[in-house]
Parts: structure tokens; C-alpha cells; sequence
């Protein structure tokens, strides 16, 4: 793989300039579309090609959409009949590839399983991204299945679909997952934003490790139809961007109640979460859980230079006029840890058949968990034993009951108590909080468990000079690997978190700063 590659400026004919592709945003390539410095269809064009250029050192990308440029042509032609859409029109965008779409494109959570298995219709995130003016440009690779597979051998980034997947700021660089292709594409410029999904962790943890903004809604702010589940208590569709604000443009294109999932119902009052997009630290109150913090690092040493840039980051929130509270939970990351197992567990069994369910087509006839873990281990490019089967064997002949079993509704209510009154409502009840804060690699479960909200922001990079190898191979942690800060918070709360994450990045603007990859990209308009 290369070395870093000067930024190239996007020129035009009147003189003036946009930054590369690598960090434009939303409003700079919406305005260079409405002053015609270029089209959607030459866009499009350069995102292909940059594709083109890295895709075989980072496998970041598993299809493009062959309709992309015609569609480019359509969008452009209503541009120039007056018919704006809104400020997606347009612009290309990446969706992780367990999210369906109903055309040309496969959607196969990274399995050859469901190569050439088709779907009904769109998700209705893919739908609103196209009723939104954007171009749905291809599909990003993932930990096959969501990383829910294996039990004994890491996934992060690998799919028997896609390949794995690399992060781009070291050799061999882990790039996290579940949104491992989302996260690379997007922090590469491979499109201007892409979207990821999450269950604990799958967004903004690949979202950190490519030093990128994630937002994990919460559950039922963005419906999961037609999304390759795991978990439909914890499962959420979110924006993975390269500043906060066009995260929030891409949450607000997708948001929205949808008849085919019944958690969405639920959604209050939905509000302008790009007008979010001012500081709003001064006054807050924000929480930070020291004893999680200090558990989570007697597990994992390697990132305590997370923490301490953490410790400094905190000192950044206060001079912003924050008030900075120490709040600890109640309960132990073991004992929630084992709960969600069991409930996760029991969903996979049932939601994944009720997806499959649904298929219009269905090549491989796999109908149930059983039919899908005798096929994968069957199936030659499925590389196992290497890669084992492990969490579907303790579902499937371990724990054997799913989410309509009696057990389920006991084991549910343990974990909403030790995740709620022992977790992050508690103490943002407890302590008046406005959001709490954590290093990302340490926030995922927290929000996870009970649904509620998570937004990460970069806040620094890696400067050990011995990387940190994940089971051997990828490099987990190392010189140059950036980490993010988390912000989570009540139910519904996006809003708040969008306003003291951007508030965060308008101060530090770490992404800003000059890091070098081993990858880039440099095809441009």
C-alpha cells in the first residue's frame, strides 16, 4: 500500500476551490453542485473511481451499484428542471451490505449464502435515502453476519463476500466492526457518507478506528425491515460521516416510522438534528463513570493512552463551561455482559428466520439458524473450521429456546434492570446529567442494552511505537490508529448528543489534523 498522498483541491472554472474528496462535506459538494462547478454523474464518476484505486488493499467496498450512474443522470436532470429534493440531491452515499435494496445489488450480510437471494423491496432506509435525492452507490463489506458467528476466532472486517477489510492509519490495521466497510469507505472519501448498523458497538466502534463521526440511534428511531438482524431489542440503522453535522444530515434523511417495525412506533417528536449542530457545553452536565473505565482497562491495558488523552479531554469539556461529574453505574460489566448474551442469542434464533422468511428468492434454501450454520460449514469459501461456528452452536444446542420461549421475558427483565436503574438512565437520572462520556472503546454496551443513544467523535491517535495485534494477525492497536470519545444519553436523545458532540469537534477538530494513512485514494473531480 502507498504512502499518504498530498490533498488535491477540487478546481473549477471561476478560480475557487473545494477541499479533496478525502474531507469534503455535505455543503461544500451540495454548493458545488448548485453553482455547477461539476454534476452528480461526475461525482459519482470520481467516488467509482476511487474505489477503483484502493478497494484491493482495503476491501472496503463489496459491489457497486451498475444504476449508479444513470441514476446520477436522472438526479442531474431534475436539478436542471428546478426539482430539488433536499439537501441529499445527489450525492452519493455507501450502505452496509445487510441492508436490503431491492435492485441489482446483492444484500448478504457478508455470507455466500444469500449471493442471488432477492428481497421483497427496499429497506426503508435505502427508500428514504433514494426519496431523499441520494445515490445509493454500493454496498460496504462487514464482519459476516455481524460478527455473529464465530466464537473463538475474531471477525472484525472479514466476510467470505467481501473479503477483510482494513482500516487505513496502520499495516494491517483491524479496522473494528460490524461497519467495517463503512467505516473505511467513508473516512477514504469512497463516498461522502455511508451507513452502518449496530447492536453494541458496530457503529461507532469502526467508526473510531477510522477516526470518523457514528451515531447509534436509538432503537426504533430508524427501522431495521429488511436489515439482516441480530437483535430487534438492540439492533439500529445510523449515519457514519466524516464531521458531526453531516452525520446529522444523513440521520435526518433516514429517520421515520415504518409499519413493518413495530418498535418505531414509539418515535416522539422528531427534530432538526442538522439546526442541532451548535455548541452546547456550556451548561452541561456530564457524566463520567471512572469505575467501568477503570474495569475495562484491568481487561484491556493496551488502551490506557485512550484514557489518558481521555483524562485531558475532559479538562477541554470543562474549559467549554461543562460541568464534569463523576457517576458511576451500579452494575458490573459481567453481569450485564451475561444477560445481553442470552437475549441476543435468543433474538438471532427467532429474527433471523423472520427475515429470511421474507426473501423473494432464496438460492441457497436456507430458512432457519440450523440450515445456516449446516451450509456455512459445508461451504468451501466459508473458510471453516478456521473460522468457527461458535455462537451458533451455543444458541442451537446450548441455550436451544428463542425469543417466544417463556425463559425469555424474565432474563429481558433482568437485563432493562441492571442496564436501566444499574446503567446509564440511572445515573443520568441520578446525577441530573446531560449525557455521559467514556473513551469509545469502552461505551458501546452501556447504550446498547437498553436502546438508548451513542454518538463517537475522534479525539485522538495511537502514539505507542509496538502495535497491539489482534489475535495474531490485524493490528488492534498501534502508531497512528485513531480512538474516539462517546457521548450517550437518554432515550431519544440525539438531539442533545449531536449539540455537545459538535460542540466537542468545533474545538478539537482532530480529524483536522495532519495524520499520515497508508492508503488513499486520489482520483478527484
Amino acid at each position: 500500500m502507498g504512502d499518504l498522498q498530498p490533498e488535491i483541491r477540487l478546481g473549477n472554472s471561476s478560480g475557487s476551490s473545494l477541499p479533496s474528496l478525502l474531507d469534503a462535506t455535505l455543503d461544500q459538494l451540495a454548493e458545488g453542485l448548485k453553482s455547477r462547478q461539476f454534476t452528480s454523474v461526475e461525482l459519482t464518476k470520481a467516488y467509482l473511481a476511487r474505489i477503483e484505486q484502493v478497494n484491493e488493499a482495503v476491501h472496503a467496498v463489496v459491489e457497486t451499484n451498475p444504476d449508479a450512474l444513470n441514476i446520477a443522470k436522472s438526479l442531474d436532470e431534475e436539478r436542471a428542471s428546478g426539482s430539488i429534493r433536499g439537501p441529499l440531491h445527489g450525492i452519493p452515499v455507501l450502505i452496509k451490505n445487510n441492508i436490503a435494496t431491492h435492485d441489482k445489488m446483492d444484500t448478504t450480510a457478508g455470507s455466500q449464502l444469500l449471493i442471488g437471494a432477492t428481497v421483497p423491496r427496499d429497506a426503508l432506509v435505502a427508500q428514504k435515502l433514494r426519496e431523499a435525492g441520494a445515490i445509493i452507490l454500493g454496498k460496504t463489506n462487514m464482519s459476516q453476519w455481524a460478527n455473529y458467528r464465530a466464537r473463538d476466532y475474531s471477525m472484525n472486517g472479514w466476510s467470505s463476500h467481501g473479503g477483510q477489510t482494513l482500516a487505513a492509519y496502520h499495516i494491517n490495521q483491524c479496522p473494528s466492526g460490524s461497519s467495517s466497510g463503512s467505516g473505511v469507505a467513508a473516512d477514504l472519501g469512497l463516498a461522502w457518507a455511508a451507513l452502518g448498523t449496530e447492536t453494541d458497538g458496530s457503529i461507532v466502534c469502526p467508526a473510531e478506528r477510522s477516526g470518523i463521526v457514528g451515531i447509534k440511534p436509538t432503537v426504533g428511531l430508524t427501522s431495521r425491515a429488511l436489515v439482516i438482524p441480530i437483535s430487534e431489542h438492540q439492533d439500529s440503522v445510523g449515519p457514519m460521516a466524516r464531521t458531526v453535522k453531516d452525520a446529522a444530515y444523513l440521520l435526518q434523511a433516514i429517520v421515520g416510522k415504518d409499519p413493518h417495525d413495530k418498535y418505531t412506533a414509539e418515535i416522539p417528536h422528531i427534530p432538526d438534528y442538522v439546526a442541532a449542530c451548535k455548541d452546547t457545553l456550556s451548561g452541561a452536565r456530564i457524566g463520567v463513570p471512572w469505575k467501568a473505565i477503570e474495569q475495562s482497562l484491568e481487561k484491556d491495558a493496551h488502551l490506557d493512552s485512550e484514557v489518558q488523552v481521555f483524562r485531558e479531554t475532559l479538562a477541554i469539556l470543562e474549559a467549554a463551561g461543562a460541568t464534569i461529574v463523576e457517576a458511576n453505574y451500579d452494575s458490573s460489566i459481567k453481569d450485564i455482559r451475561d444477560a445481553e448474551k442470552v437475549i441476543m442469542r435468543a433474538d438471532f434464533f427467532a429474527n433471523v428466520a423472520s427475515y429470511l422468511a421474507q426473501l423473494t428468492s432464496n438460492p441457497s434454501d436456507i430458512h432457519t439458524l440450523a440450515d445456516i450454520r449446516e451450509q456455512t460449514q459445508k461451504h468451501p469459501l466459508e473458510t471453516y473450521p478456521q473460522r468457527d461456528t461458535g455462537i451458533w452452536d451455543d444458541i442451537l444446542f446450548e441455550q436451544k429456546w428463542d425469543n417466544t420461549d417463556p425463559q425469555f421475558q424474565q432474563v429481558y427483565e433482568r437485563l432493562q434492570e441492571l442496564g436501566g436503574p444499574g446503567g446509564l438512565p440511572g445515573v443520568l437520572e441520578r446525577h441530573n446529567l446531560s449525557a455521559v462520556v467514556m473513551p469509545t472503546s469502552m461505551a458501546p454496551m452501556w447504550a446498547a442494552v437498553i436502546g438508548a443513544p451513542a454518538i463517537t467523535v475522534p479525539m485522538g491517535h495511537h502514539s505507542e511505537t509496538e502495535p497491539v495485534h489482534e489475535d495474531g494477525e490485524l493490528v488492534e492497536t498501534g502508531p497512528g490508529v485513531p480512538f474516539g470519545l462517546s457521548f450517550l444519553g437518554a432515550k431519544w436523545s440525539e438531539e442533545t448528543l449531536i449539540g455537545l458532540a459538535f460542540g466537542f469537534e468545533e474545538r478539537t477538530k482532530v480529524r483536522g489534523r495532519p495524520v499520515k494513512r497508508v492508503v488513499v485514494p486520489t482520483a478527484e473531480i
